[in-house]
């Protein structure tokens, strides 16, 4: 079934494109979420008097991942995480934690245009985070993880922190519950 595509429809096309598709997918899918139209002479005439109209759409769509891509690979994005001594990460960055840190500096990337080498990071070290912004528009990423300072964990776990923790739980306002 030939269908026009109202909206970018990823791993299908871009608004405007004319593709052949199953009928279910169009049917169940496509139609019901209006990202696309049934291929017929009178869409077909409606999207030919928009056609001028979706390329300056898609021009300044690549305009901004240019500029975009520009930004980011100009940036080294630094993560502090917790670490054992041999540089081994307690948890792990994923797209997600570099989805975070970038909306922090005022990037809005989707964590599934983020891709990693392994899928995360595990250790203290420097890496590459790849970017999908915009059709072939790709940014690499430096991405440089850190172990979180010594003074820091000490502060974190301190004795005396956890026992008066510990004696608030067990009594409320001086009087043993």
């Amino acid at each position: 079934m030939k269908v026009i595509l109202n909206e970018d429809v990823k791993y299908l096309g871009e608004e405007g494109d004319i593709k052949d598709v199953a009928k279910g997918y169009a049917r169940n899918y496509l139609f019901p979420r209006n990202l696309a139209v049934p291929c017929n002479s009178f869409t077909l005439a409606h999207f030919e008097s928009r056609k001028e109209e979706i390329e300056q759409r898609k021009a300044v769509k690549r305009q901004n991942a240019a500029g975009l891509k520009e930004q980011l690979e100009a940036l080294t994005l630094t993560i502090i995480m917790p670490a054992g001594p041999n540089g081994k990460l307690y948890g792990a960055v994923t797209n997600q934690t570099i989805s975070d840190e970038l909306q922090k500096l005022g990037f809005e990337i989707e964590r599934k245009r983020i891709e990693l080498p392994g899928l995360t990071f595990k250790s203290v070290g420097h890496y590459t985070a790849t970017l999908k912004l915009y059709e072939s528009a790709v940014a690499v990423l430096p991405v440089a993880v850190e172990a979180q300072p010594e003074a820091e964990k000490t502060a974190e776990a301190k004795p005396e922190k956890i026992a008066a923790a510990i004696e608030d739980a067990y009594t409320n306002d001086g009087v043993a519950l």
